[in-house]
């Protein structure tokens, strides 16, 4: 049965497959032994590889060891841990944070107790599955209204039940497709018909906003009844998730979420270099600006070759190509070409919008952004995709 499966994904140009790497996070990397320019990777500040973080990293080990041994309500929670919620509190601007082991678990067990089976959920239609996951597992009634279309939200909400729980979810940074959620216009709706609503900023920590605080910070809405969720995987540069909130909220998940309750607790030193991230973002505002100048000439020059992008406001910039073989095409050619950029197919992105999906980070150099921009060009005409 497995090998039927493979081959159907195989004829359809869907199978995935591991790529070797055998060095550490930055633009120029090893790929099956070779030396390869990554646009791939969504440490937009260039901190997975950091002096600071892996000091840490390794200060923590010395202190309190590799693994933690058990949850955090059977064993204890490590000092790294309660540190890092107290940063990612302060940093957020909020009274207290919760992290998770990833950012997958922290939609799975912060959602589900949002809203129960009575209430009703309206996510957007390009959310990140974990948040379609966590939906489903909510057993909340689930609508999908068109992406960034209030509109449409506004319709769906007018349907509902008065005085019905109700939740709405959207992305901060669309992963896939780079754009900003309308958050103004959201939360002003949420308001209006009384409504929860939680943004998923995981490609937005520490990229959007003047310091970095994400898309809340970015478009100047607050307010409690936003739920503030994010990654310390991306623009942080270590792994885990986190969801903001007030001292009861988050007192409240620790007592029900089961993804926080039954999981070991995350190494301390990604805590520890967690934490060294964030005063790391703080302290040297340069490198966002850096990734926003590197950003700008990527986009700029894409736009120029005639490449057919999406609306992206962000660090990634997707190229439609459509056609999911055609993508693996140009990404193989590309890799050829020494530039490593993924071929992103559906069911990530729906049918017919098979992409290469660009990322630049502030640690790539204007002469490596030249290389990708040249590479893309050569390839992308050869194939006549533009």
């Amino acid at each position: 049965m497995w090998k039927a499966n493979l081959q159907k994904l195989a004829q359809a140009h869907l199978l995935r497959e591991l790529s070797l790497l055998d060095s550490p996070s930055r633009p120029l990397r090893s790929l099956h032994g070779h030396d390869t320019l990554l646009f791939a990777s969504n440490d937009y500040l260039g901190l997975a590889n950091h002096t600071r973080l892996k000091q840490a990293a390794i200060n923590a080990i010395e202190q309190f060891g590799v693994g933690t041994g058990a949850s955090r309500l059977i064993s204890g929670t490590l000092t790294p841990h309660y540190d890092l919620e107290l940063a990612l509190a302060k940093f957020t601007q909020t009274e207290a944070a919760l992290t998770f082991s990833s950012g997958y678990a922290t939609n799975l067990g912060v959602i589900p107790y949002l809203i129960k089976a009575e209430g009703i959920i309206f996510a957007d239609r390009l959310c990140h599955a974990s948040l379609i996951d966590a939906c489903r597992l909510s057993r909340a009634t689930f609508r999908v209204f068109h992406h960034n279309d209030v509109d449409h939200l506004r319709s769906q909400l007018m349907k509902r039940r008065t005085n019905r729980p109700t939740l709405v979810i959207t992305e901060g940074v669309f992963s896939m497709d780079g754009d900003l959620a309308p958050l103004p216009e959201l939360s002003k709706l949420a308001e209006e018909f009384e409504a929860m609503l939680l943004i998923d900023d995981a490609h937005g920590t520490g990229v959007m906003g003047p310091t970095g605080r994400g898309s809340i910070e970015h478009w100047g809405v607050e307010s409690d009844k936003i739920f503030h969720m994010g990654t310390l995987s991306k623009a942080i540069g270590t792994s885990g998730g986190f969801i903001t909130g007030t001292k009861a909220f988050i007192s409240y998940l620790i007592n029900v979420s089961r993804s926080f309750i039954y999981s070991t607790a995350p190494p301390p030193a990604i805590a520890a270099a967690a934490q060294a991230a964030l005063h790391l973002i703080q302290d040297e505002p340069e490198r966002r600006e850096r990734l926003w100048q590197n950003r700008e000439h990527m986009y700029q020059s894409l736009k120029a070759m005639g490449c057919h992008m999406t609306q992206t406001q962000s660090p990634i910039l997707p190229i439609i190509v459509n056609d999911p073989q055609l993508a693996i095409e140009m990404s193989n050619g590309l890799q050829q070409q020494g530039i490593f950029i993924p071929a992103i197919r559906p069911p990530t992105v729906p049918k017919g919008t098979s992409r290469l999906r660009v990322t630049v980070t502030a640690e790539h150099s204007r002469e490596q952004i030249k290389a990708a921009i040249n590479a893309i060009q050569e390839v992308g005409q050869s194939l006549k995709i533009f």
